[in-house]
């Protein structure tokens, strides 16, 4: 019923600190907590679960492909999750959000669509096509 990446990782391996650029993709394992800003698109690597923590004062600009990811900063970009995302209250999101399940406090913004990706989509999804 679980699968390998249903748990949100719980440490923190890697830290883009206040005030640090970095300009360019970055991909990761285990857990990434940014503070400061990344001009690029961020993924995990391999099957094991991720988790993307972004801080009230972190800006992204770029393609988030993680399997939980926590917002309280800025995205500009889509977001793209297996498992769960967090959008804390001071969230900005300019893009779309995929996610399996998703929380969302209030004053936090989306300006693009929520998009579901569970299970049960999955199932409408393959009787339309079956009917067809």
């Amino acid at each position: 019923m679980f699968k390998r990446n249903s748990t949100p990782k719980s440490r923190i391996d890697t830290l883009v600190g206040a005030g640090t650029t970095i300009t360019g993709d970055v991909m990761f394992s285990g857990g990434l907590r940014v503070d400061g800003e990344i001009r690029g698109n961020i993924r995990m690597v391999g099957e094991q679960g991720s988790t993307l923590v972004v801080s009230e004062h972190a800006r992204i600009e770029g393609e988030i492909v993680v399997s939980h990811v926590v917002i309280n900063g800025t995205v500009l970009g889509p977001v793209v999750s297996s498992g769960f995302v967090e959008l804390q209250a001071k969230a900005r999101v300019t893009g779309d959000v995929e996610y399996n399940s998703i929380e969302i406090h209030l004053g936090a913004l989306v300006e693009g669509k929520l998009v579901h990706t569970g299970q049960a989509a999955r199932s409408v999804e393959l009787k339309l096509a079956s009917s067809n």
